[in-house]
């Protein structure tokens, strides 16, 4: 639910990217639209193999998702985080996908994070209770 800065929306992308980036949105759409524990299913079969994500890596990920999505660039936290991790595992590379809630005021977020940080978030995603996440194996958490 956060807006992305504008450095974020004026990135230029070669049209390999663009292609790609757009193919993962437009993958991530109706992924975002499963039950919850479906859509866990599948993102932990799609990270299988894959080695960590830098920060680098997925924030350039999230950068080009939001270029070529008007609907990841605003409101869209749910399909932009998993794009953005789609768009990480086409490189063999898998940041960690989070989703939370908060209660004052209520709200709900999906984000990635690598290394226990949040990328390219604007907000403080520390007040956001993680309900659901897939973690590259080498990071899970208890």
């Amino acid at each position: 639910m956060t807006m992305p800065v504008a450095s974020e929306l004026s990135v230029r992308l070669s049209w390999h990217r663009h292609l790609t980036a757009r193919g993962a949105v437009v993958v991530a759409r109706p992924l975002s639209l499963l039950p919850p524990r479906r859509l866990g299913q599948v993102l932990r079969f799609a990270r299988r193999g894959t080695r960590p994500a830098t920060i680098a890596q997925a924030l350039g990920a999230r950068q080009a998702v939001v270029t070529v999505s008007a609907r990841c660039a605003g409101q869209g936290c749910l399909q932009r985080s998993i794009a953005t991790v789609l768009l990480c595992r086409l490189r063999g590379r898998w940041p960690d996908w989070c989703t939370g809630v908060r209660t004052e005021p209520f709200r709900a977020h999906a984000w990635v994070e690598v290394g226990g940080a949040a990328v390219g978030e604007g907000d403080d995603t520390t007040l956001f209770h993680t309900m659901m996440s897939v973690r590259h194996p080498s990071g899970e958490r208890p």
